[in-house]
């Protein structure tokens, strides 16, 4: 970090900063950059999928409730570190997981388990999409899921409005949210998980 303390504080004060999201497979992590580019503060919160009935998943208050914590505990170093409440930031992005199967219904129901690129249960859709396409599909693409549960014939197939990842899912709600901030605990909090902002 080349800048000192105060100008950091300045550039809080006047949303010269930006907020990166990642959440990776055994963590989410949040680091706040300054006006040169360079780390400020950060937070993270240690998540891990769970084998639920033989998929490999995490529910959405597992998303919610970790980018929640992150949040909250990069507000709290730059509290901590310089003397400010974070309230905005000049920009932010989101990385998570491009690959797995997110579908939702006209209602935004999530219509399965969020299943993770760690499951292996597409083998024979990767199979036939790769002859198709004579392009490699690996079993974690979300297209081999979709072709897999159609090949199994899961009744929820019939239901799907779209499907996305968790990097598209983040995305999407954040934008449609507005980036609703609401107070918890003497900080600012992202975001909150509730079942009816689907």
């Amino acid at each position: 970090m080349s800048a000192n303390k105060e100008t950091i504080a300045q550039w809080i004060r006047e949303k010269k900063t930006a907020l990166g999201i990642e959440f990776g497979s055994t963590r989410i992590k949040a680091v706040l950059v300054g006006e040169d580019h360079t780390p400020i503060a950060s937070g993270d919160h240690d998540w891990e999928n769970r084998l639920t009935d033989g998929i490999w998943t995490y529910t959405l208050e597992d998303i919610w409730t970790g980018i929640q914590d992150a949040y909250a505990k990069l507000a709290a170093d730059v509290k901590n570190q310089y003397g400010e409440t974070l309230h905005a930031v000049g920009g932010i992005g989101i990385s998570a997981m491009m690959h797995g199967y997110m579908v939702f219904d006209k209602a935004g129901e999530l219509l399965v388990p969020f299943r993770t690129w760690r499951n292996t249960i597409t083998a024979e859709a990767s199979e036939k999409l790769t002859e198709l396409f004579a392009y490699p599909i690996p079993q974690r693409w979300s297209i081999a899921h979709l072709y897999q549960a159609i090949l199994n014939g899961e009744a929820h197939v019939s239901d799907i409005d779209y499907m996305i990842t968790l990097e598209g899912y983040v995305h999407c709600l954040i934008r449609y949210l507005g980036f609703l901030l609401i107070s918890h605990k003497s900080t600012r909090i992202i975001l909150s998980y509730s079942s009816s902002y689907r």
